[in-house]
């Protein structure tokens, strides 16, 4: 399915949230905060042991298949935590190092103990071949009176090779539950640890993350008090989603059609939407529109209005429209 949420076949799924029901409607929902234990306990996330399997590959030959050796290269594999059974999740080099899903969450929990941060949601994608947990940190920033921003910080790890470790921090408008993350000078939203040999490196990593966390939090939201008190015209928003989408004359009706239409989109989230009051008219509007517009209105694929909605999400989760939304910052900070 297009959220890529692990399901099981009793019937459960490998996801556990805080209070809050998720977009897909899966998993477990806890009436309160979690530990990160009892996130991975919550979500199927134990025990996995994920590990590094020889592979070979089979040759068919006259007198038979036989068996040949893949040098430098492995299966990573699990234990899978219905079945039990081990279950393999991509091929990796030779220089590649599982991170556990229990170090993951002690990745996380030295930042909880320091912060008061709490875990908000775990869970695994894509069979297993990656993981993630959040964490919301106890402050928020209300901007203009009303607008409340909370600061998570969300780490990401994959087993099969196809991703580093990552951790972000990301603030969330509760006004709209919009992602946003920005390219603040000076300081960092996000870092990776690749899967390497060196546990020691990554946990002296995991201490430094926290204040660089908070130097972050903290630049953003002087970023976002000077965006809400400069004002910003429906012509410096078109000139700014010109730069974000490019259209050049030679190019076809039907881009040009596709780049009004968004443009349309756009327009109506900055002048219209709900999600605006109390910060219209603000270049903190304009950024929020397009941030908003990239997670949430964009065109997704999907055969039901309900799978497109789940592909929305799932870039949320992904990432994949980070690089966007870090050029629209950019591009309407002050």
């Amino acid at each position: 399915m297009a959220h890529e949420i692990e399901q099981f076949t009793d019937g459960s799924a490998a996801f556990a949230s805080a209070r809050e029901s998720a977009w897909h409607g899966l998993g477990t929902v806890t009436s309160g905060a979690m530990t990160a234990e009892e996130a991975m306990r919550i979500a199927s996330l134990a025990n996995w042991n994920v590990r590094l399997l020889d592979l070979t590959a089979t040759e068919l030959t006259p007198e038979g298949a036989r068996s040949v050796a893949v040098p430098d290269h492995y299966a990573s594999a699990r234990t899978h935590p219905k079945s039990g059974r081990t279950e393999t999740l991509g091929v990796v080099g030779s220089d590649y190092h599982p991170v556990q899903n229990e170090e993951h969450a002690e990745f996380l929990n030295m930042l909880a103990d320091e912060s008061g941060a709490v875990f908000e949601t775990a869970g695994s994608l894509r069979s297993g071949r990656q993981v993630f947990l959040t964490m919301k940190l106890p402050q928020s920033m209300v901007l203009a009176g009303s607008d409340v921003t909370d600061l998570y910080i969300a780490a990401f790890n994959s087993h099969d090779g196809s991703a580093a470790f990552r951790v972000v921090a990301t603030p969330i408008r509760v006004v709209c539950a919009n992602t946003q993350r920005a390219a603040i000078q000076g300081a960092r939203s996000s870092f990776t640890v690749r899967h390497t040999a060196g546990a020691k490196a990554r946990i002296a990593q995991a201490r430094s993350a926290l204040g660089l966390t908070f130097r972050y939090a903290e630049e953003f939201e002087k970023a976002a008090q000077r965006m809400v008190e400069a004002e910003m015209t429906l012509a410096e928003l078109r000139s700014v989603v010109d730069q974000l989408w490019p259209v050049v004359d030679n190019d076809s009706a039907r881009k040009k059609t596709n780049h009004e239409q968004r443009w349309g989109q756009i327009s109506h989230l900055f002048e219209r939407a709900d999600s605006q009051a109390g910060i219209r008219g603000t270049r903190w509007a304009g950024y929020n529109a397009l941030t908003e517009y990239a997670n949430h209105v964009a065109p997704a694929r999907g055969k039901t209005e309900n799978d497109k909605m789940r592909v929305r999400a799932e870039r949320v989760i992904s990432g994949s429209a980070d690089a966007l939304m870090e050029r629209a910052f950019a591009l309407t900070t002050v």
